[in-house]
């Protein structure tokens, strides 16, 4: 049976932990059955108790990252079972709906978008599953390919209108008139945007209100900045959202379904490309800001 790093790490822990336990009984029966005057013996005890102290330490920290990690593992497969099940289970009541029953044209119609929407949904999440597990494959993406980030950008912010049925000015979108060249993989890229654009959709609150820019940065960099007037993202909590199956703690971030997986996916892409993503927030809601280099940057 193969033992995987992560097992590796928690039975060597276990082991220390026993390990040391044992120790620290023995120094104290040593030092009950020995005199107190063997200084050498005392000091040697102070040496090794510290020893103890500190290793027990380490020894709880490993655990207590290990509790945290289990309950985020909980909450995804959770949170992936209710993104699965619940479109899932719409699409086949509508399909039931529409074999049992004479629906008028319009109301076909009608089901026929919601089922699509549900399918899109569901695939977006088993997408999100996959890409996640891909970022973690030690590869480079494809940078042979020219993007033209405007076009892009643009189709990604139609492509989330369309899923939520939005119109303007739901979402703007200002970038320079001239196009900006990339060179990398459109398709992750794109993966990228339609996620941070989802995100700012999911917690805007109740008015949606987001905002798309391109700027350029000294010729060699562009900055592409997705704000939003929406919950905000607590300051403690910042640099946190990045990580693996990591949702904010708070009741209004709890209450918006997601897999914790979407931020993670983003800045794996990013870094590919030889980017930054980082995020900002205050009370009037939540900034991401993508720097990219241009195509100028990596030719030269």
């Amino acid at each position: 049976m193969r033992v995987t790093g992560r097992r590796k790490s928690w039975i060597f822990f276990l082991v220390l932990g026993i390990c040391l336990t044992v120790l620290a009984v023995a120094l104290y029966v040593g030092w009950i059955l020995l005199s107190l005057e063997q200084i050498v013996f005392l000091v040697l005890g102070i040496i090794f108790f510290a020893l103890v102290i500190t290793g027990l330490i380490l020894n709880t920290l490993f655990l207590i990252r290990e509790i945290r990690r289990n309950e985020q593992h909980n909450a995804f497969l959770n949170a992936v079972t209710h993104e699965l099940k619940t479109p899932i289970a719409s699409i086949r009541l509508y399909l039931e709906t529409l074999q049992k029953h004479d629906v008028p044209p319009e109301k076909q119609q009608e089901f026929y978008g919601i089922m699509l929407t549900d399918s899109d949904r569901l695939l977006n999440t088993v997408d999100q599953v996959l890409e996640a597990s891909r970022t973690r494959e030690p590869s480079r993406p494809n940078i042979s390919s020219a993007i033209q980030l405007n076009s892009l950008l643009q189709q990604s912010v139609e492509r989330i209108q369309n899923r939520y049925g939005l119109k303007a000015p739901a979402i703007t979108f200002e970038a320079p008139e001239n196009e900006t060249e990339l060179y990398g993989d459109a398709a992750e890229l794109e993966t990228v945007f339609t996620n941070l654009l989802d995100n700012a959709v999911k917690y805007a609150g109740e008015e949606i209100n987001i905002s798309v820019s391109v700027t350029d940065r000294d010729g060699k960099f562009v900055e592409i900045c997705f704000r939003d007037r929406g919950i905000g993202i607590p300051r403690a909590e910042i640099k946190r959202i990045f990580r693996r199956f990591y949702r904010v703690n708070s009741l209004e971030a709890q209450k918006t379904k997601g897999t914790g997986l979407g931020l993670f996916i983003a800045r794996s892409i990013i870094k590919k490309h030889g980017g930054k993503i980082w995020a900002e927030s205050d009370e009037e809601g939540s900034r991401f800001i993508v720097l990219l280099p241009k195509a100028i940057n990596i030719k030269a």
